[in-house]
């Protein structure tokens, strides 16, 4: 089958699929650039290209048709890139006519193939090809002598500024004037132009714009509408490939000097403003292009109160919507109320499911309960047909009774149930939150086997959305969610290399100014502190809580916790731990609540206050079995473990350690498992009758054995996370051990080993007892 791209010769209608031959947008004159296109396809016609170099040129056509004018640098490096044979001809073709005289440039016009002169030719007058060309040789036929004259100087102007050098950091102006060539009115002078940039001025003025570079001519009203639609795709569907917030301000600044009154660059410049977390451009946008679309009279059912109404209650809800983004809430509620009474006035329920959907959303960012307007908004949204809304709607409710507790099996039904919904109706992106919501769940619930298989089957997923631009839509929040849970898997596994990857391509994906950039910093961020933590360099730990906490406030007050937990600041730490469990119960945020109980158990245990410590666990293991949370049961089951093993029961402890050692050998990190197997060999050990800092052996020798085992697997995993100060009580022990049993040389190895960690980290060893 031939491929789409080499119907661009042959197919009068079709190109990339929905382009028709009345869409072309070429300017309405001849400019130096469509010459080079011109030149371009003239050598594709005359010389002998592979078959794969074809298809490439043949993917550049209609962009370098009805995009905006290239510089001559610009447009041979898009051409080498698809074939250096070619854009080496279409060079050399330049210079014959800009080095040459003017009738080089007429000799050029009058040997070109089209459908006028040659029937053999594959620029049939019904192609996109044959279009242009003709639309192109009737421009040119229509020029007076000065108006060649003057295309041929600016072909020249055009040609030489590629080589000139830019003097005391001035750019060259690469379009002449060229306004004396429009084909609807020849008559055009020079002043009327001049006249005409006195009087517009840019509408925004913004720090974004660089007043360097000099300001183009007007677009075309097609080439305009290519551009605004190829910059909000890229936006949308990769980022990276747009313009930079910079450059694309520019140029639609230079847009709307020319037509202050197109509405879609205000969106565009909305969008563009929304990149860079601009709240007062981008309100200010929005707001102009609702004003815009009012006046120009394309809005709604007709062009009367309706369409006017309807302009000002979709307004309101979108300035809603972006009051929620940057987290004004009251504005968002002000907003949300004008839109809610004029749809309610206009009877438009379709308006009015959108703002009921946007009032859960508000609720939920404000950490209300919302479940009730939510499943009234899921039940309305299926009467009138509109299943973006019911399924949105769904996934909001799954995601809120994660978090109340609800059982898995349900969740993953609902899921499941929307999921069908999603392939029915072909919503890719709403599969693809799906899919980042059911790794987050998992995750949560402390399965990672089944959150890791989640995240990989959205990463090898084919997007359904139709690919154009050579864009695949991977930019979007699930895959950087998803991203995320891959890097803290791998980094709880120890596989920091896999990480640093990860995080590059993450990087990469989503730059510092994108919305999402967020996501990457804190999980960058969090990875490193744990690394930090796990080998004991607190000095370099501490100045990441500054930056999680800008981030994520209640992630920084915890991790700050933490770090004066272990330099031995208790009584801070402990203050810090109330007032974030306090925040925490009143924002319903469980895992946090939980997390913040172990750490306030940990510093009962640094003062011997082991009794006081275990009605905190078993209220922390209350709350975790609660809301199905495995992960964390089975790091409060080890913490009263420990706790029991230093009330003097290690019978009991051991008994109770057995429950949750298989859950933290299949799905927790590698500091976890270590710290496991170290209290099994520690409850092991007091269970055979050993005796620390004592002489004789112990009373059980298969369980000492056993005990030794246990040691050597968490000395593996600590020393997978160059944890020192932990194989520092492993080697403790081991030599302790290894006495007790009569084995000298073995103990005298151990021995060894933590005298040079113990020389290493220059600190003193914190006694065994005070810490898992």
């Amino acid at each position: 089958m031939a491929s789409v791209h080499e119907s661009l010769y042959f197919n009068p209608m079709m190109t990339n699929g929905v382009v028709h031959a009345n869409v072309f947008g070429i300017k309405d004159w001849v400019t130096p650039y469509k010459i080079s296109v011109l030149a371009l396809l003239y050598e594709m016609t005359a010389s002998k290209i592979t078959l794969p170099e074809r298809r490439r040129l043949n993917k550049l056509i209609l962009p370098l048709q009805q995009g905006p004018d290239l510089t001559l640098g610009q447009f041979l490096k898009t051409v080498e890139e698809c074939c250096p044979q070619t854009a080496y001809a279409v060079k050399l073709r330049l210079h014959e006519m800009a080095d040459g005289e003017l009738k080089d440039m007429e000799y050029f016009f009058s040997t070109l193939p089209t459908p006028f002169t040659a029937f053999d030719t594959e620029a049939y007058k019904t192609s996109v090809v044959g279009l242009f060309m003709r639309h192109m040789l009737l421009a040119y036929n229509k020029l007076s002598f000065s108006q060649v004259y003057k295309l041929y100087k600016s072909l020249q102007h055009y040609y030489h500024s590629h080589y000139a050098k830019p003097m005391d950091g001035q750019v060259p102006a690469l379009v002449a004037d060229d306004s004396e060539m429009d084909l609807t009115s020849i008559e055009d002078t020079v002043g009327d132009r001049v006249d005409k940039e006195e009087l517009d001025t840019p509408l925004h003025e913004s720090e974004l714009r660089s007043d360097n570079t000099p300001s183009r001519g007007p677009l075309s009203q097609k080439q305009a509408e290519y551009f605004l639609a190829r910059q909000a795709y890229l936006l949308k569907n990769d980022e990276n490939k747009a313009l930079k917030p910079a450059a694309l301000q520019e140029e639609l600044n230079n847009m709307l000097k020319f037509n202050p009154d197109f509405a879609e660059a205000h969106y565009l410049n909305y969008l563009n403003s929304m990149r860079v977390q601009d709240i007062f451009l981008s309100a200010h946008s929005l707001l102009h292009y609702f004003d815009r679309l009012i006046l120009s009279g394309n809005d709604g059912k007709s062009n009367g109160d309706e369409g006017y109404g309807r302009s000002l209650r979709y307004a309101a809800l979108n300035l809603a919507s972006l009051h929620c983004r940057f987290g004004h809430y009251q504005q968002a509620d002000l907003a949300l109320q004008e839109a809610i009474r004029i749809a309610q006035e206009s009877n438009d329920h379709v308006c009015l499911q959108h703002c009921l959907s946007w009032l859960y959303t508000l609720e939920q960012m404000k950490g209300s309960d919302s479940t009730v307007l939510t499943e009234d908004s899921v039940k309305m949204a299926a009467h009138f047909c509109l299943p973006y809304l019911a399924s949105l709607g769904i996934q909001s409710l799954v995601q809120q009774g994660a978090t109340q507790g609800k059982t898995a099996h349900k969740l993953m039904d609902a899921l499941k149930d929307t999921d069908i919904l999603h392939w029915k109706h072909s919503l890719s992106e709403l599969i693809e939150i799906s899919l980042a919501q059911t790794t987050s769940i998992w995750r949560m619930y402390g399965k990672s086997t089944m959150s890791l298989q989640q995240a990989q089957l959205l990463l090898n997923m084919s997007s359904l959305e139709p690919v154009n631009f050579g864009v695949q839509q991977n930019n979007t929040e699930a895959f950087a969610v998803v991203l995320c849970h891959l890097a803290e898997l791998h980094a709880e596994q120890g596989l920091y290399g896999a990480v640093s990857e990860i995080i590059q391509h993450l990087k990469e994906q989503f730059p510092p100014h994108t919305q999402h950039a967020k996501l990457w910093m804190l999980c960058d961020l969090k990875i490193q502190f744990e690394r930090h933590m796990n080998e004991g360099k607190y000095h370099l730990a501490e100045p990441l809580v500054t930056a999680i906490t800008a981030l994520n406030q209640l992630e920084g007050l915890y991790r700050k916790a933490q770090v004066l937990k272990a330099v031995n600041r208790s009584t801070e730490a402990y203050h810090i731990l109330q007032q974030l469990q306090a925040r925490c119960e009143k924002t319903k945020c469980t895992e946090m609540v939980i997390r913040v109980m172990l750490s306030t158990a940990e510093l009962h245990w640094e003062s011997s206050g082991f009794s006081t410590a275990l009605p905190v666990l078993l209220q922390a293991l209350a709350l975790a079995r609660q809301h199905h949370l495995q992960s964390l049961a089975s790091e409060t089951i080890l913490h009263l473990a420990f706790t029991q093993l230093m009330l003097g029961v290690p019978e009991q402890a051991l008994n109770v350690l057995h429950e949750a050692v298989e859950p933290i050998l299949a799905h927790r990190a590698v500091m976890d498992k270590g710290c496991a197997m170290l209290l099994a060999a520690r409850c092991q050990m007091a269970v055979a009758g050993f005796k620390p800092n004592r002489q004789g052996q112990a009373a059980d020798l298969r369980l000492a054995a056993s005990a030794l085992d246990t040691l050597n697997e968490a000395a593996a995993y600590f020393s997978q996370l160059n944890c020192k100060e932990r194989l520092r009580d492993v080697h403790y022990l081991q030599a302790q051990l290894h006495r007790s049993l009569g084995q000298i040389l073995e103990s005298n190895k151990s021995a060894m080993l933590f005298r040079l960690l113990d020389q290493e980290l220059q600190s003193p060893a914190p006694p065994v007892s005070m810490r898992l």
